[in-house]
């Protein structure tokens, strides 16, 4: 509204300067036609002027709304790359989380694997991985008198068995390995090998305390071992 009452307000201007001109011209006695000629070429070089400023400011106007929407535009595209970036990414997380689980299910449900190694005289009285963590136990240098203790301690952290998973902490399998890949030191069936648990086990109470009774009587005092 402003430029539009400017541009009104010259070609006001001018006419106001061209009728003050032929009136000066009268009463100076000069040539009417000649002076108005002059006041008219001047009116419209002043009209033109003003159109010319009031078009570049339009235009000065344009500019700064074009790169305001090209500013805005760019974002939204920045935004919505990053919207995209991140929607990619929490469904690569979901897809890695599923196949895992898969994975999990598939290795719970697996038949475990029989222990054909050599079973001693002395653990016969025992059956299933008792007997397997039995005769693992005796090779690998422990006497029998300590079968007991083993047997007590992995009663009570998994009932022996080789699926059981600690629902909280995720502790996992016959001696509940924490994490439960832990025991891929052993082999890589650790997840439904009752050996592989058990011998992870064996090393690990032997590494600790030195004896399965030794880990029996922590756990007796501390509920964990």
């Amino acid at each position: 509204m402003s430029r539009l009452w400017s541009r009104l307000g010259a070609r006001t201007a001018a006419v106001a300067l061209l009728s003050v001109g032929v009136a000066g011209g009268f009463y100076l006695g000069e040539d009417r036609e000649t002076q108005q000629q002059g006041l008219t070429e001047q009116v419209s070089l002043e009209v033109d002027r003003a159109d010319l400023a009031y078009q570049r400011e339009r235009q000065a106007a344009h500019q700064v709304q074009f790169s305001k929407q090209r500013a805005a535009e760019y974002q939204a595209k920045l935004r919505a790359k990053q919207a995209a970036k991140e929607a990619a990414e929490r469904a690569r997380r979901a897809e890695a989380a599923a196949a895992s689980r898969k994975r999990e299910r598939a290795a719970a449900n697996a038949p475990a694997k029989p222990y054909d190694g050599p079973i001693p005289a002395s653990c016969a009285e025992y059956s299933g991985n008792r007997k397997t963590g039995c005769a693992l136990m005796i090779a690998k240098g422990f006497g029998i008198a300590e079968f007991p203790c083993l047997e007590k301690l992995w009663t009570k952290e998994s009932g022996w068995n080789h699926k059981a998973r600690n629902s909280s902490s995720g502790a996992y399998g016959i001696p509940q390995a924490y994490p439960g890949n832990k025991m891929s030191s052993v082999a890589s069936d650790w997840q439904t090998n009752p050996a592989t648990q058990i011998t992870w086990g064996l090393n690990y109470v032997k590494g600790k305390y030195k004896t399965p009774c030794g880990a029996w009587t922590y756990f007796q005092n501390n509920n964990h071992y």
